[in-house]
């Protein structure tokens, strides 16, 4: 089943199912996500019992899926992504075999028609193409096994990153706060039985089509993470309780031969360009510049909806 939220005035939104070919909706059985999340066993049936779908669904007034959650953790499981940007860095990270994550602002996640307000477009303004998980409330210290269990919903996310700020922010020792602005999520939260066979292994196993201005960036791959989204929620669960809306992201969708596929960011794509010719020629973006993002299912149906927005400098309070 898909679910989205619909834009009604409160903080939270109003819960409604889509319908399978995205063009039409029903009221929801429980107001919001959130809510839905905290009491699945009960509300997810009567969600997925929905036949009947009377509304005409304009996707431009929906909010984010979950606009806002109690916990955004992003991982960065995709090993060619961390690989080259370690070389580029010029860094020799410890060998744990643990997954790398941070913690994340979570009180606010656009909407995937959103217009992205910027402080300045000096700082390196960059897109994300990730998926992303939501779960139910996971006990500490769940394995990777049981938490499988615990991923009720998938989502396709672009984690926006101000990469001036960055660097600065990693050298103290401590996570990021000024490099990392709200996310986006497109419009549409899905189950994981509607990726059918593209959903193996805690991962999404489907091409991520990201455009800047009209041409195609990138369009690499989500299976080859090192870590698959279970064994996320278990590394983040090891010393907490998650409650249930927490949403982890997969980290920037990379693939080892990212030449030939492109990028789901643009650090990266500078990345390369610093290994083949010694200096990085692409620029970040600017204001006015618009990304698009999307995934398709082999019959071409978008599961989770299309993330297009445009980055627009902050005009101040």
């Amino acid at each position: 089943m898909r679910l989205a939220t619909l834009c009604d005035g409160t903080a939270d939104g109003q819960l409604i199912m889509v319908s399978p070919e995205g063009s039409h909706y029903a009221a929801a059985p429980v107001a919001t996500l959130q809510q839905a999340l905290e009491s699945w066993d009960t509300f997810g049936p009567a969600l997925a019992a929905t036949q009947e779908f009377p509304h005409m669904l304009d996707v431009a007034l929906l909010r984010a899926p979950l606009p806002r959650s109690w916990q955004w953790l992003d991982g960065s499981a995709f090993e060619s992504h961390g690989a080259l940007m370690d070389k580029v860095l010029g860094v020799q990270p410890a060998k744990t075999g643990l997954p790398l994550m941070y913690q994340g602002l979570s009180d606010h996640f656009y909407g995937s028609g959103e217009d992205v307000e910027m402080p300045d477009e000096a700082l390196g303004i960059d897109f994300e193409g990730e998926f992303g998980i939501i779960v139910d409330a996971v006990p500490m210290g769940t394995s990777a096994q049981d938490a499988i269990a615990h991923i009720r919903l998938i989502v396709q996310i672009n984690d926006w990153s101000l990469r001036f700020l960055a660097g600065p922010e990693m050298k103290t020792g401590f996570g990021w706060i000024q490099a990392k602005p709200a996310c986006s999520m497109a419009p549409f939260a899905v189950t994981p039985d509607e990726l059918g066979d593209q959903w193996r292994d805690g991962r999404v196993c489907l091409d991520l089509l990201v455009d800047w201005n009209g041409e195609r960036f990138g369009a690499a791959n989500g299976e080859p993470m090192s870590f698959g989204f279970h064994e996320l929620v278990a590394h983040a669960a090891r010393t907490r309780h998650l409650p249930a809306g927490t949403v982890i992201g997969s980290g920037t969708v990379s693939n080892s031969n990212f030449r030939e596929v492109g990028s789901s960011c643009i650090a990266e794509r500078r990345g390369i360009e610093i290994v083949d010719e010694g200096a990085p020629r692409t620029q970040f973006m600017r204001f006015g510049d618009r990304v698009r993002m999307d995934a398709r299912l082999a019959d071409g149906r978008s599961p989770f909806g299309v993330i297009d927005q445009q980055i627009i400098a902050y005009q101040g309070a």
